[in-house]
């Protein structure tokens, strides 16, 4: 969670140590679209990624797609005059993805995909790309993203980026890591390395900044603005007491921070820049801290224990009492908003551990998603249609993503350390 209750009174930082991690899927919806994405033809070339797969992996994590897999497919057409639309309607495909890969003089690729209606037997979308080598990859999460508005009506966020901690080493060596990766996990990068611990990453709107705590003075946390592209940074709260979870406003002007200068742990906001003073926003005597902004920039969600155990709560920017949002169950932390402002997620706790759950803001109904003991620090995907979390297992920690359509689980990445606090950046 992106500010422990235990480091709010009294800085008591515990992790687990190091131990085998891996990305999981949990969810797919029982109405998922059936769709075949053919293996692109690879026309004098061998690129050395199967780019079809990427796009059948991106579909299916969403939980809205349900891709047929290769080994039943009755042909591998690779543009629409190829097809024979009754074969695949035998398959129960409604949708099908056909492409192909081509070499280019400058050593580039020329990629050509379309996206099928199997019933209606037309086209529905389709583009031709020139892509070096290197950028193959990130033309499969735009493929996807294509599919996925063409289908669904809305971005799908394939192509943005993920921000988690990382810890190495042992108790008595530690070493952290803020490392930025694609949203499905491949091609990791370190952008900062401590020998004391980083928390709480947080894109700025753009995706071209984090905001994070550090405590690399050694004496007290700290919060840093990080250009990702550059690696130049600027300390823009180094307060007395508790400087910890930062959230970006929805126009990357201000971060909503909290704060123990008062005394006592309470949200504020501050110039993300560092200029002026912070503005106290909320004065409660129990503990109030990860803020997150709603997506209109007028209301901000927290978690707070002044009813007596971890809630969340809501106040507006602008100032005034403080509304209980959740109800059911004594613990209901770190809250996360989905981009149309519908859903909210949170770590809820049961008879049973800590599970990740959402519910409607519109009508007040929580949904359980996830089924580990120990699943915390939700973060919403661009699309609104995923959430990334961590959780821990017998055999190590966790990060994974649960569709808020329904449940279904599969391996994606294996990592060889422990990661923690991800977050999912925006379109």
């Amino acid at each position: 969670m992106k500010l422990l209750f235990a480091l709010a009174l009294g800085l008591a930082l515990s992790f687990p140590a190091a131990s085998q991690v891996r990305i999981e899927i949990t969810g797919g919806a029982e109405t998922a679209l059936p769709i075949a994405v053919v293996p692109f033809r690879e026309n004098r070339v061998s690129p050395g990624l199967d780019i079809a797969q990427v796009i059948r992996d991106n579909l299916y994590r969403s939980g809205l797609f349900d891709p047929i897999q290769p080994a039943d497919y009755l042909g591998s057409p690779s543009r629409f005059e190829d097809v024979r639309f009754r074969n695949w309607r035998a398959l129960g495909a409604d949708t099908l993805v056909v492409g192909n890969i081509s070499p280019l003089d400058n050593g580039n690729y020329r990629v050509r995909y379309e996206l099928l209606d199997v019933y209606a037997g037309n086209r529905i979308t389709g583009q031709r790309f020139s892509v070096s080598a290197e950028g193959l990859r990130n033309l499969a999460h735009t493929i996807s993203d294509q599919i996925f508005e063409a289908l669904i009506g809305r971005p799908g966020g394939f192509n943005t980026r993920i921000a988690y901690v990382e810890e190495r080493g042992n108790v008595d060596n530690p070493e952290y890591r803020l490392v930025v990766a694609e949203a499905d996990g491949h091609r990791p990068q370190s952008i900062l390395t401590s020998n004391e611990p980083l928390m709480s990453p947080d894109w700025s709107p753009s995706g071209e900044r984090l905001a994070y705590v550090s405590f690399e003075s050694g004496r007290s946390s700290q919060i840093f603005v990080q250009d990702v592209a550059t690696g130049e940074r600027q300390s823009v709260a180094d307060f007395r007491g508790i400087n910890g979870a930062p959230a970006w406003s929805p126009n990357g002007e201000q971060l909503a921070i909290t704060l123990s200068q008062g005394g006592n742990p309470d949200i504020y906001l501050i110039d993300a820049n560092g200029n002026g003073d912070p503005r106290q926003l909320t004065r409660h005597f129990g503990i109030d801290t990860e803020p997150t902004w709603s997506p209109d920039g007028q209301h901000l969600y927290f978690t707070s224990n002044r009813g007596g155990g971890p809630q969340i709560y809501r106040i507006p920017v602008s100032g005034g009492e403080a509304e209980r949002v959740t109800f059911e169950g004594s613990y209901n932390a770190s809250p996360s908003i989905s981009q149309d402002g519908r859903f909210l997620a949170f770590a809820h706790q049961t008879d049973n551990g800590f599970k990740i759950a959402v519910q409607d803001l519109d009508q007040a109904f929580m949904s359980i998603l996830s089924d580990g003991q120990l699943d915390e620090s939700p973060t919403f995907s661009a699309s609104g249609s995923m959430i990334a979390y961590t959780r821990s297992t017998e055999q190590g920690t966790e990060l994974a993503t649960v569709s808020v359509f329904g449940r279904v689980q599969g391996q994606l990445i294996n990592f060889d350390h422990t990661v923690r606090e991800p977050d999912w950046g925006a379109l």
